[in-house]
Formats: C-alpha cells, structure tokens, sequence
C-alpha cells in the first residue's frame, strides 16, 4: 500500500516562506514526484515536479519563487519544495504526487498552507 508523510506548511505571513516535505512508501521506481495545489472554489493545478532525471517543471506562478528537490541518489521516495515570498493567493491545499510508469498517479492527502497576515 502506498503511503505518503507530507510535513510542513501551516500559517504563513505574507512575504515569508516555508518549506514542504513528502516521503512515499509502498512504492518503488517512482519517474516523477510533484506538488500540486487547491484553493477553495478552484480546480486542483500542478505547482512544480521533478523526474527521476531531476528535470523540473515549474508552474508560472511558481517560477522564481518555489524550488523544488529530490535526492534521486539517496532518497528517490522523497520530494522537497521550499517556497519564497508567499502570498494570499498561495493559500490552498498541497498535495504530493507520485508517478510510476504504467500506473495511475498517487496522491497524498494534502497538508494545508494558508498565507494571512
């Protein structure tokens, strides 16, 4: 059975950052493992992934502000995303993501960022 143990996130002032973090277990040959986000009333969107190859893809918003990592030597199964300068519009669920070829997507259950000062 896959397992995720996502940390992390909580209140957060505008402008300041914080770091989230993902372990998946249950599960081998992970390609790629992401963060996506929802805010209330909007659809689920992708906030940046990183393959197995450590290539990265960042959503817009992301871009100069979120970086997001993965030991693909040592820790394959984990996935870190630090996140600079966040502000009101950041708020939403964060959820981890896993992909292995060949299977559906895995999800983590979310951990929650809100950003207010």
């Amino acid at each position: 059975q896959v397992q995720f143990a996502e940390s992390g996130g909580g209140w957060v002032q505008p402008g300041g950052s914080t770091n989230l973090a993902c372990e998946a277990s249950g599960i081998s040959q992970i390609w790629i493992m992401g963060w996506h986000r929802q805010a209330p009333g909007k659809q689920r969107e992708l906030v940046a992934e990183i393959s197995s190859a450590g290539r990265t893809t960042y959503a817009e918003f992301a871009k100069g502000r979120f970086t997001i990592t993965r030991d693909n030597v040592n820790k394959e199964n984990e996935v870190h995303l630090q996140m600079y300068n966040l502000q009101e519009d950041d708020t939403a669920v964060y959820y981890c993501k896993a992909v292995r070829s060949g299977h559906p997507d895995y999800w983590g259950r979310g951990t929650q960022v809100t950003v207010s000062s």
